[in-house]
């Protein structure tokens, strides 16, 4: 019991009203309500890069993944991934040992290595680096998780670079996220006779970055970090012809992008608040269908404001009252009614 409180007490919060939440998710489409965090997240000012691949990768691909990890660790450039086995955990091993920052995204709870063989760079992470997720503390790694994790791995990132992807990979799904979102993409160019590189041959072809060597990939980078005056870069349908690298492609619209986090401040809040009752009240708005936290805490009275209906969510979903069925959309647990006081 003792180890298990401890591994809560490591385990932060993070919702939108707060300054820690990283400025580049602010703005992505289905922006995660709020992010567990374990470890120390870096400086978001600095580049970040994600490096994603296959899972069962060759030797050509574990050689450009250790070496790109290697240098990018080596000249501060952190390197977000979803900690997978092959192409992702190589390059953030490498990064570590360079002795640089990474940050792993979770498709399950930040208390749980998945995969489990990954436990060496799951505790280098914590050490020297963060795993993040937007999954409360317990959450199994189930498979609907992950395509919505990629985008959060796309979101955090100035850049995504591809090591060999087979042509129906899961990769290209964070692939597209990143084009939607705005960002850079890289390909490394494979064999056109190897199925590994059939992803990343067809995206070259459809106009992604090729990628030769990572000391122009750094030079590319700062240059347009430099253009963009060090903010994430806006999606490339603005952009001067020669200044794009991947193709244009229109973001889906969406109804509630740009008016996530609404018009209130992390100042306008009341941070002593009565829990239970808000808690109770939370409960109450919620039904069998899922909504989204905007949605909800557009049911509450109007003292609730929609960081503490996010926080309340969470904590109704830790105690089996509340279950979040997809990314930022909760419903009532049907098998567990609230009668009275949840948590008096």
């Amino acid at each position: 019991m003792g180890e298990e409180n401890k591994r809560k007490e490591e385990i932060s919060f993070i919702t939108p009203f707060e300054k820690a939440y990283p400025e580049k998710l602010r703005g992505i489409p289905d922006a995660p309500a709020g992010i567990y965090v374990r470890g120390k997240l870096p400086a978001w000012e600095g580049l970040t890069v994600a490096v994603i691949g296959a899972r069962d990768c060759s030797d050509y691909g574990r050689y450009i993944a250790e070496g790109l990890g290697t240098f990018l660790g080596e000249n501060g450039v952190t390197v977000v991934s979803g900690m997978a086995r092959g192409i992702d955990g190589i390059s953030q091993r490498a990064a570590l040992q360079a002795g640089g920052t990474s940050v792993g995204v979770l498709g399950c709870g930040v208390d749980i290595c998945y995969p489990a063989g990954n436990r060496d760079l799951f505790d280098r992470l914590l050490e020297r680096g963060a795993v993040l997720s937007e999954y409360p503390p317990g959450t199994p790694p189930r498979p609907m998780n992950f395509p919505a994790r990629n985008r959060i791995v796309s979101g955090l990132a100035d850049a995504v670079v591809v090591v060999e992807a087979r042509r129906k990979s899961g990769t290209l799904i964070t692939v597209d996220m990143a084009l939607e979102q705005g960002r850079e993409v890289f390909v490394v160019p494979g064999r056109v006779t190897d199925q590994l590189s059939d992803g990343c041959n067809r995206l070259i072809r459809q106009g992604a970055g090729v990628l030769l060597t990572p000391e122009e990939l750094l030079e590319e980078l700062w240059e347009l970090k430099a253009r963009t005056g060090g903010h994430t870069m806006e999606h490339p349908s603005g952009k001067e012809e020669g200044q794009g690298i991947h193709p244009v492609r229109k973001v889906k619209s969406r109804e509630q992008n740009g008016n996530r986090t609404g018009s209130r401040g992390a100042g306008a809040m009341e941070e002593n608040f009565q829990l239970s009752p808000e808690l109770q009240e939370v409960y109450q708005a919620l039904d069998f269908y899922p909504r989204s936290v905007e949605q909800i805490a557009a049911r509450l009275p109007p003292g609730i404001s929609q960081r503490q209906a996010a926080l309340c969510l969470i904590r109704l979903c830790m105690e089996n009252k509340a279950v979040q069925v997809s990314p930022g959309h909760f419903c009532m647990q049907a098998a567990a009614p609230i009668r009275g006081n949840p948590f008096g």
